[in-house]
């Protein structure tokens, strides 16, 4: 069977979703099928290996650590990711999975955390969210109530207004974690924090705590 595309294995913090802060071991998996113009993930595009399962989880091995995250790129256009997923659940592992929400989840086994991006308008891959992700979403949670979450990237006023009316319109609120984060240099976390408390929307207002701690360092973080 054909390998997976890795781009880098890493130990760090996790530093976004409802688990920020937790030391995590990270799978970043190669390509991607967006091109988000604020992307900080752009060299797994073009810088890859191929590994296989068997070699990725005895990296993983050498980690004394539960918590494990799979991302990209896009973890989802590789055949084997679910084969990867499925293996390190049986290892006991709690296993995340950050997808840019473009393609179906129903592949994705029981068990996983799925962490789905929403892209917004000025991320120049808007209208990217795959139409049957939202049912899918809630067949998940019906299993299991902390099986998702949904993550927004917001670069203006303009996608906030849109990821709110999208939260409100799919009624969403109370449904599953639901995380609006800003972009570096886009949008400052004081006028988002604003427009969260205007509107009284119950969503997390979430900064890269990656970021914050390491600000010089782009990649193994």
């Amino acid at each position: 069977m054909p390998d997976l595309k890795i781009s880098e294995i890493f130990y760090s913090i996790q530093g976004e979703s409802t688990y920020a802060g937790l030391p995590c071991v990270f799978i970043r998996l190669g390509g991607c099928n967006l091109r988000c113009n604020y992307c900080d993930a752009a060299y797994t595009w073009k810088e890859e290996k191929n590994q296989e399962i068997e070699s990725i989880l005895s990296t993983i091995d050498t980690f004394s650590c539960n918590l494990i995250e799979v991302t990209g790129g896009e973890p989802l256009i590789q055949k084997r990711t679910p084969e990867l997923l499925t293996r390190l659940l049986e290892k006991g592992k709690t296993v995340l999975l950050e997808s840019n929400g473009s393609i179906p989840i129903d592949k994705i086994p029981d068990g996983v955390i799925a962490i789905l991006d929403v892209k917004c308008p000025d991320s120049s891959s808007g209208n990217s969210f795959h139409p049957d992700n939202l049912r899918l979403i809630r067949k998940r949670l019906q299993k299991s109530s902390g099986s998702c979450e949904l993550k927004f990237v917001l670069s203006s006023k303009k996608d906030y207004l849109w990821a709110r009316d999208f939260v409100i319109q799919h009624a969403l609120t109370g449904l599953l974690p639901i995380l609006f984060s800003p972009v570096q240099q886009r949008l400052t976390p004081p006028d988002l924090a604003n427009w969260i408390l205007e509107d009284i929307l119950p969503v997390r207002l979430q900064l890269q705590l990656h970021a914050a701690l390491w600000p010089d360092i782009s990649r193994g973080v």
